[in-house]
């Protein structure tokens, strides 16, 4: 996505060398990096005749989105933002962020909504998250400070119509950071990847040097938050982004109910709906990331709704028929992606 970009300056001299690692017919190398950031791991691999992207310079990217995105970081932008009684003067990353939050919000009928995180915690979910689950008069309480349309940006400064407003981006940020990895990587001159940050992935090109076509699994729903995952189906999306948001994924379980770290910001309780699992595939990972959460709100209904407003995405949906098995649906284009 452009305005995304990772910002950085190259010499005249490496631009060259790093265009010509890529030239056509060149025989190209697999090189990997992988780590942990942002709470999970990060893999990436790539193709080219020399190494591109050093571990280094992977972990600065890294280092500059927690320190603007983090809510786990103290000190980071989004926590001072949280603190903060009106605002604060935003990063590009924050700006980035913030901006296409506010697009999806809109265009989920805000059923993405960044500013659910007070709900999250008082579920016991996110940063400092409470043992005690909360009744109906504590979230009617919360519920005032719920709501991006709360929300102002006033030049470069994100301002809240309330103290008590709260962010929480992690529903959208590991996306942005794949898409920021996969343009540095595209700068350097690398034209054939796969990045990948907590499950949510970007690639290009191929696999070298046979020139395969890149293969992503999807995981069937397990039963607890231990079982070993299965592979549903396969999918090979060619130039673009697909992310998975699966309220199977994280939950609590309280007098028999399981309860999903999803918070529908239009109830403020957790998503309860017959769709379990939500895979949407996009031309970046951005948008995919936060479209997943959304459709997973939505229910399958809802979710072809929204699909149909946004032909540029697709998605595959796993959900829990009324007798509790369970069975999947995709939209229109997503066979094309299936691996036979």
């Amino acid at each position: 996505m452009n305005r995304k970009a990772y910002s950085f300056w190259l010499a005249a001299a490496a631009i060259c060398l790093f265009t010509l690692a890529s030239r056509p017919g060149a025989a190209l190398k697999t090189f990997r990096i992988s780590g942990r950031a942002q709470g999970t791991t990060y893999a990436i691999t790539y193709y080219a005749e020399r190494p591109a992207v050093s571990q280094t310079q992977t972990d600065s990217i890294f280092k500059s989105l927690d320190n603007s995105l983090s809510i786990y970081q103290p000190g980071s932008l989004i926590d001072a933002f949280n603190a903060s009684q009106e605002g604060v003067v935003m990063d590009k990353h924050l700006t980035n962020v913030v901006w296409r939050s506010m697009e999806i919000y809109e265009q989920t009928g805000g059923l993405f909504d960044m500013t659910v995180f007070p709900l999250v915690r008082a579920w016991g979910f996110g940063t400092k998250g409470s043992d005690q689950l909360p009744d109906s008069a504590a979230i009617h309480a919360i519920m005032p400070c719920v709501g991006s349309d709360k929300l102002q940006i006033f030049g470069g400064k994100l301002v809240k119509n309330n103290p008590c407003i709260q962010i929480d981006v992690n529903g959208i940020a590991q996306g942005y950071s794949v898409d920021v990895v996969a343009n540095f990587l595209e700068a350097r001159g690398v034209r054939n990847y796969i990045v990948e940050v907590g499950g949510e992935i970007r690639t290009k090109g191929h696999k070298y040097p046979g020139k395969e076509r890149m293969s992503i699994g999807i995981e069937t729903p397990s039963a607890t938050e231990f079982d070993a995952p299965e592979i549903r189906a396969v999918i090979s999306i060619g130039d673009g982004a697909v992310t998975t948001s699966g309220s199977y994924r994280k939950f609590r379980e309280q007098g028999g109910l399981r309860l999903s770290h999803i918070i529908d910001p239009k109830t403020g309780f957790p998503v309860q709906r017959e769709v379990v699992s939500a895979t949407v595939v996009a031309p970046d990972a951005i948008t995919a990331d936060g479209f997943d959460n959304a459709l997973l709100a939505a229910g399958v209904d809802g979710a072809f709704g929204i699909l149909r407003a946004h032909p540029e995405l697709q998605a595959y949906l796993i959900y829990r028929r009324s007798d509790g098995t369970v069975a999947d649906t995709a939209s229109a284009g997503f066979g094309k992606y299936l691996v036979r």
